[in-house]
């Protein structure tokens, strides 16, 4: 076998691996994964504000890949996704620090 052909062979497995990665379940949204039981309080909302935006971020990837790849040309329901996506996770950032700052208040109060 020549070594044009057999790098052309060692390229054909490796994209064979790749779209068996791809096509599997591997990396899921955290919606999907979660235990069943739903905690309550201030942990269980912050939980689940933390699986809602991290299943915004998962539609916003999927939207912009099928347009990437040509499946779908919804160019701007791709862009809005994304920019939805954007707006949680930032939204979700503003809380933490609030959280935090609200924390590290109570922390430095004399008892």
């Amino acid at each position: 076998m020549s070594s044009i052909m057999r790098a052309q062979q060692d390229m054909l497995e490796r994209m064979n691996q790749y779209a068996e990665l791809a096509g599997g379940s591997a990396i899921q949204p955290a919606a999907q994964l979660g235990s069943g039981a739903p905690v309550s309080g201030i942990a269980g909302s912050f939980e689940q504000a933390l699986r809602s935006v991290d299943a915004e971020q998962h539609k916003s990837s999927s939207a912009m890949a099928a347009v990437d790849s040509g499946k779908s040309d919804d160019l701007v329901g791709a862009m809005i996704q994304s920019q939805k996506a954007s707006v949680s996770f930032s939204a979700l950032l503003q809380v933490r620090n609030k959280l935090t700052g609200a924390f590290d208040e109570i922390i430095r109060m004399p008892l």
